[in-house]
């Protein structure tokens, strides 16, 4: 088995327990919910029903007619090409006068999303939720299983966090959305209690910040008219991890096609950027204090700057540098066209690969973030000041791992951005021992459950959520196990910064 392959296999084993996590999580908050754990495959009632790209519109409509369905899948060579729905038949034949002896091809939607027989249902209208779709091919490998429709889930019952992503999009202004987001405290609030892990924990609120996402640039979209050209909105830090928790703010950038003229083009997508960021804000995500956001002139540029930005970023790792890469090489699309955000990504990651330059710029900032403890091996705290006596459990624990996971998937031009699949990938890659890698995932999830459960008792307590730890109010063995953590961290800090002296990568 190929590094890449077995690569691949121990991150969908992650995923696939990080989403039996996240159904027994969910499953335990509505022990009545049926579309957790209903499987696509006991929804498929019927053989998939298909038409050639050639047939006639008025011959699809026939056939859906006669079968008694709302949408049709298009197969050329036995490959499906696209969907047709009849609100294609509404919107587009009757409403724009379209002659029914035309191909139906041209009415149909081309490349259309799709969800694997092994998903379940919850997947599958979430899906539909973000995206505002309701009929989504189900496939079988590279074989069309079937046809899933919002009718077919409508009949299941639904979860806290489907209904929410749902009620997001249904939203036609930002108040509304503002309203239906400060649901997301209790949502984390009712998975901490279903013991969901870290790692569910972080796909599931990160979802939802997805869906506000998508939601608000439909609306910019639907205020603003079409976008001239294509770009494609890109989260990075914590939401582009899928590591989210209810105290957030918000990172993100906006890559524009080469076509793109500062003149004819740049009214509109600083308008789009600006109406997005301020809904994201009114939503409870506080804008960057660094200003790395969409609306901010510098991140909102065409592909050709955004190469050169991480040309220069590796090429010349400057403290400035360094400041940017740890945002911005924590990256993933959420709207628009992925094809911009893949050209880009994938060619900064053919830069970094054994960089060892650039690697050892990173792993002497990295270093710079130590886990609390003093000469003695002791948690040490402020003794002065506003956080006296408390911890950033987030600065000074996770984004120390962070920066650890961030740094080994460099190094082996690893496309995953997730701290807990950068660190199975980077063990296969060899770029940290399996040891090391299982050592730092179990860190990572004590850590961040600590900080998910220092914030629900915030949000119980009715005070605004952060990431200060006060020590002194942990039980004894949970202080052990925080100071275990700590060590654990620093001493894989310790063991990169060695390879970095002697020019091991």
């Amino acid at each position: 088995m190929s590094e890449s392959t077995a690569a691949e296999g121990a991150v969908a084993r992650r995923t696939s327990s990080a989403r039996s996590s996240t159904r027994r999580a969910l499953q335990a908050i509505d022990p009545h919910d049926a579309l957790i754990t209903t499987p696509l495959r006991t929804l498929m009632r019927r053989a998939p029903v298909t038409v050639p790209p050639t047939a006639s519109i008025r011959e699809a409509a026939a056939l859906m007619r006669e079968q008694g369905v709302s949408s049709l899948m298009l197969l050329d060579g036995g490959h499906l090409v696209g969907i047709v729905t009849d609100r294609d038949l509404r919107n587009r034949v009757l409403a724009a006068g379209l002659g029914s002896d035309r191909p139906v091809s041209e009415i149909a939607t081309i490349a259309a999303l799709t969800v694997p027989l092994r998903a379940t249902a919850f997947e599958a209208l979430l899906l539909m939720a973000r995206h505002d779709v309701h009929h989504v091919p189900v496939m079988d490998g590279t074989k069309v299983a079937g046809m899933i429709t919002a009718t077919d889930l409508a009949a299941q019952q639904s979860t806290s966090a489907v209904m929410l992503a749902g009620e997001i999009h249904a939203q036609q202004d930002v108040e509304g959305l503002a309203r239906a987001s400060a649901r997301i405290r209790q949502l984390q609030r009712n998975l901490a209690a279903a013991d969901a892990t870290a790692y569910a924990t972080g796909h599931v609120i990160t979802a939802i910040t997805d869906t506000l996402t998508i939601r608000l640039l439909q609306l910019a979209e639907s205020r603003l008219g079409p976008a001239p050209i294509e770009y494609v909105w890109v989260a990075a830090g914590s939401q582009a991890r899928a590591e989210q928790t209810a105290k957030s703010d918000q990172d993100n950038c906006l890559i524009l096609d080469d076509r793109f003229d500062p003149a004819q083009h740049g009214p509109y997508f600083e308008a789009l950027s600006r109406w997005v960021c301020s809904g994201l804000d009114a939503c409870g995500y506080v804008f960057c204090p660094g200003d790395m956001m969409a609306m901010t002139d510098a991140w909102r540029q065409p592909l050709r700057q955004w190469k050169a930005y991480f040309r220069g970023w590796i090429e010349q790792p400057d403290p400035a540098a360094l400041m940017h890469t740890g945002v911005f090489f924590d990256l993933r699309a959420v709207h628009g066209s992925a094809r911009l955000f893949d050209e880009v990504y994938t060619e900064a990651l053919q830069l970094t690969r054994s960089n060892s330059v650039f690697l050892a710029n990173m792993v002497r900032n990295a270093l710079g973030r130590r886990p609390p403890l003093d000469l003695f091996g002791r948690i040490s705290t402020p003794r002065a000041g506003k956080h006296r006596g408390k911890i950033d459990l987030k600065m000074h624990g996770i984004v120390p791992i962070i920066d650890l996971a961030r740094i080994y998937a460099l190094a082996g031009g690893h496309l995953l951005v997730n701290t807990f699949d950068r660190l199975d990938v980077a063990a296969q890659g060899h770029e940290v021992s399996e040891q090391g890698s299982r050592d730092l995932r179990d860190a990572m999830e004590y850590l961040a459950q600590m900080r998910i459960r220092h914030q629900v008792r915030q949000i119980d307590a009715g005070e605004p959520v952060d990431n200060l730890l006060a020590p002194a109010e942990l039980s004894n063995f949970e202080r052990t196990h925080l100071k275990d953590a700590f060590h654990l961290v620093a001493t894989m800090q310790d063991v990169l910064g060695k390879r970095y002296q002697m020019g091991q990568f």
